[in-house]
């Protein structure tokens, strides 16, 4: 499909990624902080691990930023593909280590408003973002684009589980329930990072894409 694109279209496109990642970094660094700084404060493993995921999305999001500044963007598809793929083993290996532990009983999570607030923003945000995003990288032909675009699907994965969690804690006190919700998403982030090494980027937004082009 790139290849029919005019050069004016082509260079609204790039605009339209550089604003995107522009964006997704802005609100990952203001949830980063807010995430961590409720998860210090209620001692929740999850709200803080969701913080720190917070900063491979901006590494991500960082790397499609850094290749779009590039002359030739297209050139560095490869290399860009494959960093983001490394933040998907990252988050994985992350989120596994912060579940056993959490799951070891370490100490007592506390009731979060802001942690709850924030998962249920992220759930607004990020799939929004996602979607705008793999529609532009698919209209380029950019697996970076499409590539970070799931990293922001993960992140959706991330938030629920996180949210759910921190319900089940608040109304149950099951404080084993999103850790056990977040040893699921590690294992989707490894297989999405090994689909990101490989460029495999089929999405999963296909059947709403495909209906959306036919309207």
């Amino acid at each position: 499909m790139s290849a029919t694109l005019t050069a004016s279209r082509r260079a609204t496109l790039h605009r339209r990624v550089r604003w995107i990642v522009g964006t997704t970094i802005t609100y990952n660094v203001l949830e980063g902080i807010i995430a961590l700084w409720a998860g210090a404060a209620a001692s929740s493993a999850a709200l803080i691990g969701f913080g720190l995921d917070s900063a491979i999305e901006v590494l991500s999001a960082a790397a499609v930023a850094w290749q779009f500044t590039r002359k030739d963007p297209e050139r560095w598809e490869r290399p860009t593909v494959r960093a983001i793929g490394i933040a998907f083993f990252a988050l994985a290996a992350y989120v596994t280590i912060d579940a056993i532990l959490a799951l070891s009983g370490v100490e007592p999570v506390e009731h979060s408003p802001v942690g709850i607030g924030i998962a249920v923003a992220s759930l607004i945000v990020m799939p929004a973002l996602a979607w705008i995003e793999f529609r532009t990288g698919r209209e380029l032909g950019s697996r970076s684009v499409q590539a970070d675009a799931k990293q922001l699907l993960l992140c959706v994965y991330l938030s629920g589980t996180v949210l759910i969690g921190l319900l089940l804690n608040s109304l149950f006190g099951w404080m084993w329930a999103d850790s056990v919700a977040a040893l699921v998403v590690a294992a989707l982030a490894v297989r999405e990072g090994i689909e990101a090494w490989r460029g495999d980027v089929e999405s999963p937004f296909e059947v709403l894409s495909e209906l959306g082009e036919h309207r």
